[in-house]
């Protein structure tokens, strides 16, 4: 009996040839899971291409609510956005994929799994040691990596003369990956960096310059960090990111261009369109500042760009990551509140927010009446807060180096009261 594979199908042109490729060349049974996590699938025309190629039986599951509650909003509560920037849109869906492909070899008794990267990219390296952390005994084999390398047009030879009907529109001049959380695009004219990205590069933002002039608010509802209402309006995650994704990319907000680090070493120009992730990682990033402390905050932001690194490098699933996603979840027990923002032609930007929890004291913030802070305690803490420094600099006093003079330096021009006084009379 032949070795079953578990195949991550897309129902694309790669992954439909693989499907053939795999048992007429490895002599393996395939089986494909196609996870819905916000692109659109054809489940029916998913299936139904399978199954023409050659699979064994083809399994759709739509884990949109999954994505969102156990990757998405762990993701926005720890802050993590790689280098500061990329939301992790791609890098977040793939250990969730990777679980259920390893779910899928356990229901079907298969030994292997398989995926459609290439050797360049980072999503085989995620794929590849999310399956490892989840079950080490399974073996992971990458058709584009061990011989299947063709070209587009001996892929499409391939697919008609097995009676696999592919998609055989015009071939996009980018490689695209979509899901809930973002668009990813690179590829073509975007391997420049100096090259501005065309107007066909983006289809979830219009251009700043083409949105609306009059700004739009919306107030989002916070619950322990998790997004949970819009305009008061209580909405399950899907739903929530879909509405946001609408009304925050008709201002043309969300674009993103980042050449970024990849794991392998080499460094990458991407496009991102991600609007509810720029607003709500803005808003989300609003309500911790009115909530948690200094020390917490500025911890926890190390945290969240050290779970960036982990996802983006695949290590979703190592101890680190449990670890560090458990202090991120203790963090977020006061993140509950209201945050108002303003869209206007590519920006959104908090103009208010409100918490139960808030640190914010106006009785010790305002200068106007009602003013409740002690100002003359301020002058021992800055006497004892300084010590060090005015020790550090009564003990170097006397070591010799001169101090440049910065007022000779800048020309200051000097006018004392007598010379004032003198010119007057």
């Amino acid at each position: 009996m032949s070795e079953t594979v578990v195949l991550a199908y897309s129902g694309g042109l790669d992954t439909s040839v693989a499907v053939p490729w795999l048992r007429e060349t490895q002599g393996y049974e395939v089986v494909t899971l196609t996870v819905d996590v916000g692109g659109r699938v054809d489940a029916a025309g998913v299936q139904r291409r399978a199954i023409t190629g050659g699979a064994r039986r083809a399994i759709v599951v739509d884990a949109r609510a999954a994505f969102v509650s156990d990757y998405i909003w762990p993701a926005l509560q720890a802050g993590s956005l790689y280098q500061g920037q990329y939301p992790l849109a791609t890098a977040l869906a793939r250990p969730l994929i990777a679980r259920l492909l390893v779910e899928a070899a356990h229901e079907t008794g298969a030994g292997l799994v398989a995926h459609g990267c290439t050797g360049k990219g980072n999503d085989q390296v995620r794929f590849d040691v999310a399956v490892a952390a989840l079950d080490p005994s399974l073996r992971v084999i990458a058709p584009m990596r061990v011989g299947m390398g063709m070209t587009r047009d001996e892929e499409l030879a391939y697919a008609r003369e097995r009676g696999i009907d592919v998609p055989t529109g015009p071939s996009s001049p980018f490689s695209i990956d979509v899901n809930l959380w973002g668009r990813s695009i690179e590829a073509g004219v975007l391997e420049d960096p100096w090259a501005a990205p065309p107007a066909d590069a983006f289809d979830w933002t219009v251009d700043p310059v083409d949105a609306p002039r009059t700004p739009h608010e919306i107030v989002i509802g916070f619950d322990e960090g998790a997004p949970v209402s819009i305009d008061a309006e209580p909405l399950e995650g899907v739903g929530l990111v879909e509405r946001m994704n609408h009304e925050a990319g008709a201002y043309g907000i969300g674009r993103i261009d980042h050449v970024e680090d990849r794991l392998i070493g080499i460094k990458s120009r991407e496009i991102y369109e991600a609007p509810a992730a720029v607003v709500l990682h803005a808003a989300h990033a609003a309500l911790e500042q009115l909530t948690l402390s200094r020390e917490l905050l500025a911890y926890k932001r190390s945290v969240g760009d050290r779970l960036a690194t982990l996802a983006y490098d695949g290590l979703w699933f190592s101890e680190l990551g449990v670890a560090l996603r458990a202090f991120v979840t203790h963090t977020q027990r006061y993140v509950s509140g209201e945050v108002r923002m303003r869209f206007s032609p590519g920006s959104g930007v908090v103009v208010g927010r409100r918490s139960p929890h808030s640190l914010y004291d106006i009785g010790l913030a305002t200068y106007d009446a009602g003013d409740r802070f002690d100002h003359a305690s301020a002058v021992g803490f800055i006497a004892i807060w300084g010590l060090p420094v005015r020790t550090q600099a009564a003990a170097r006093r006397n070591d010799g180096a001169q101090p440049r003079s910065l007022l000779d330096e800048l020309g200051a021009d000097r006018l004392d009261a007598d010379a004032l006084a003198g010119a007057i009379r």
